[in-house]
């Protein structure tokens, strides 16, 4: 597994703010630059980007005055607190669910769905090799087995059939990933889940303001589960949502969240859970935030289509796939080269496509879950794995091998799309990928 230009979320998160601002210096200009017969730009050609895009602020005067509100309480706790029970009345406007529960992180509401299932030791999940190792953080702490599905070479998402493959008798739940806010196929996973009476989970950290078929992400899984992190389209620095509209799994959310106590009448701890209470601070603006976010969920959008349009012919590139009845929002947007249509290999096109102008980055995370060496080790709980040693599982990650997931880490590039971008610059990125992909066309 090839670990060239690839980088961690955080390090992505934080790095190509620098790399957009590198791409602004130059003037604006009126139309994006001609990609026929142009020298590239590292070789001394014009630039195809000249587009300033700066960031602007995420938040502001409206989460000064909730926040004002807020320090007029008595109590800064979650429990009956206005900002919380303000949070949760908007977040059901996102995402019409029932049962609702705000957290300290996206990890944190997958800990709970996960909890609130009945997941427990030697029981299979079945997710994505491509996302966070939040997702499977929860999976593991109640013992259980994360096992890792391939994902669909255009769509970056779980591929129905391959997750069909691995069902066994010991599976439990499905946990679909919406990486970069693209909807994965929720009809054929929600079916797959109901013939085989699993749990399926929906994991939307990436996916605020998404649409599956005109229907709210979130809303057609058992469970679903959302990150505020810094880095995501809405958030309060850090913290969480889980929510669901089953009736078997909604009364546990809260427990699940706040050590295993419902504060109901006598406070009784009936299951076992920690502690993944939000502060009303952090849900103040968490409730502000959410009144930003069909703006920010439609402009990201709008500019990931225009890129996909732009860069539909250009040779031996694989254009982000989405299915044309879904929004998909677009946490970044990430392209595939064919590798054998290019005279070069991705680390050149990269840098070609820096030279341009464009802020954009070779691969996401270093290698499928699977083959980072905490997995390799199987040493996940001071260096051992209670499950394998008891037999509950013979899983072997040194084994695992998902070939579309290993392949689209080493020949995808990542391109940053943020809300504050215009479409003149996202068209002049698509001329510099077009005038790259012909430059280096076999």
């Amino acid at each position: 597994m090839n670990r060239t230009n690839s980088i961690s979320r955080r390090e992505f998160v934080a790095g190509t703010s620098g790399l957009l601002m590198a791409s602004s210096l130059g003037k604006a200009v009126a139309a994006p630059a001609s990609t026929s017969g142009t020298k590239l730009a590292m070789d001394g050609g014009e630039k195809a980007v000249h587009v300033q895009c700066p960031p602007t602020a995420r938040w502001g005067e409206l989460e000064r005055k909730r926040l004002e509100n807020m320090l007029g309480q008595d109590s800064l706790f979650y429990w009956q607190g206005p900002q919380t029970k303000l949070l949760l009345e908007r977040f059901r406007e996102v995402c019409p669910v029932k049962y609702v529960f705000n957290c300290s992180s996206g990890t944190a509401a997958l800990h709970i769905a996960v909890n609130a299932a009945g997941i427990g030791p030697g029981d299979e999940v079945i997710t994505s090799p491509v996302t966070d190792i939040g997702t499977v953080i929860g999976v593991l702490y109640q013992q259980a087995v994360p096992v890792f599905a391939d994902l669909g070479k255009g769509t970056h998402n779980l591929d129905v059939k391959d997750v069909e493959r691995r069902i066994t008798p010991k599976t439990k739940a499905i946990i679909a990933v919406h990486l970069t806010g693209n909807p994965c196929d929720l009809d054929a996973l929600r079916k797959l889940a109901d013939e085989h009476k699993l749990i399926l989970i929906e994991d939307c950290a990436q996916a605020w303001g998404a649409k599956y078929r005109g229907r709210p992400i979130g809303s057609i899984g058992h469970l679903a589960c959302f990150s505020l992190q810094n880095s995501k389209h809405i958030t309060c620095g850090d913290g969480g949502v889980v929510g669901t509209n089953d009736d078997r799994f909604g009364p546990l959310l809260q427990p699940c969240g706040d050590k295993g106590s419902n504060r109901e009448g006598k406070r009784t701890f009936p299951l076992f859970a920690t502690n993944y209470r939000m502060s009303e601070p952090q849900a103040a603006v968490a409730a502000v935030q959410l009144t930003r976010l069909e703006a920010i969920a439609a402009k990201r959008n709008q500019l990931g289509k225009l890129l996909t349009e732009k860069i539909a012919d250009a040779p031996g590139i694989i254009p982000h796939e989405v299915h044309p009845e879904d929004r998909a929002v677009y946490w970044f947007y990430y392209f595939r080269m064919r590798p054998e249509a290019f005279r070069c290999d991705r680390s050149k096109f990269v840098r070609a496509l820096g030279a341009e102008g464009a802020a954009v980055q070779g691969g996401y995370i270093k290698v499928p879950l699977y083959g980072e060496e905490v997995f390799q080790k199987h040493a996940f709980f001071g260096g051992r794995w209670p499950v394998k040693e008891m037999g509950l599982t013979t899983m072997d990650f040194t084994k695992h091998h998902c070939p579309n997931a290993e392949s689209m880490l080493t020949d995808g590039i990542r391109v940053p799309i943020f809300e504050y971008m215009t479409e003149e610059y996202i068209s002049q990125v698509a001329a510099a990928i077009q005038k790259v992909a012909r430059h280096y066309a076999a």
